[in-house]
């Protein structure tokens, strides 16, 4: 008792002993900590990103060399997480590939390059080729990915190339090869590209992925392989080929299937090379 009575003795003395200026001092260090807590609240949780139409943004695709785009739409909790993630990577990503760093919002060319993925979506464009992102969208996987993957990873082969490359006739001894069959013409063809970059970006380092394009410089392979649609996904492997029957194009849909699933589809005989006709 006598040590409580002491200690609110104590504190009755020092609240005497305060004078106005000793407490207005104090109530101007709490208001300066307030505003500066404020302050930072925008800096931190309120960035954003420039929204540019989509004619200023084909323009930077088309001019600058790397791009980075956020696909976007209203009221959306995720878009808006989504953006805060960007913005607070852009520095990064200015500062290492001299990146623009904007967003599109209720854009039509999301149908251009995200296929059937929907909005929040981030968009890498290399040298103009798209890279759909794919993974956590949060700043420290975003930069780890565009760090990895400045350059596209597709390669584009044609009659002239494949089997050089592929060596699918003779067993595939330069690994396993993922193949897209398209046409310049194919509308969905187009709306793949960004997923298909995604795609060989997943895989890189355990199989190759291509593109072959069958009414122009890869007819005569398309002919080989008796490609009729577009497009079409063939897994080269150790001899065999193996189609992708699947209704479903998804960035993990086609790594399954280049890594395990396959062995779900029925494994064909590897045709000749033909003769460009």
């Amino acid at each position: 008792m006598k040590q409580t009575v002491i200690q609110k003795s104590n504190t009755n003395s020092a609240n005497r002993n305060m004078t106005p200026s000793s407490i207005l001092s104090g109530k101007s260090i709490l208001l300066t900590f307030f505003a500066l807590f404020v302050i930072s609240i925008p800096s931190v949780w309120g960035k954003k990103l420039e929204t540019v139409t989509d004619t200023d943004f084909l323009k930077l695709v088309q001019t600058e060399k790397f791009v980075v785009v956020l696909f976007n739409k209203p009221n959306c909790k995720e878009c808006e997480d989504a953006e805060h993630e960007l913005a607070m990577a852009r520095e990064s990503l200015v500062d290492e590939f001299n990146a623009w760093v904007v967003k599109l919002v209720s854009s039509p060319l999301a149908k251009l390059y995200l296929a059937k993925t929907v909005e929040p979506a981030i968009v890498f464009f290399r040298h103009g080729v798209p890279l759909l992102y794919h993974g956590s969208i949060n700043e420290d996987d975003l930069i780890s990915k565009f760090r990895r993957f400045q350059d596209p990873v597709v390669k584009e082969l044609n009659d002239e190339t494949f089997e050089h490359l592929t060596q699918a006739s003779t067993g595939a001894t330069t690994g396993d090869w993922l193949v897209m069959f398209y046409k310049n013409t194919c509308i969905t063809s187009q709306r793949l590209q960004a997923l298909w970059e995604a795609v060989g970006a997943e895989l890189k380092g355990r199989l190759n992925v291509a593109r072959v394009d069958k009414s122009g410089a890869g007819a005569a392979t398309g002919r080989r392989f008796e490609i009729k649609d577009t497009p079409s996904f063939v897994l080269f492997r150790h001899g065999k080929m193996f189609s992708y029957e699947l209704d479903s194009v998804t960035v993990q849909n086609f790594v399954d299937f280049a890594t395990d699933f396959f062995r779900n589809s029925k494994a064909q005989n590897i045709p000749a090379p033909k003769s460009p006709l």
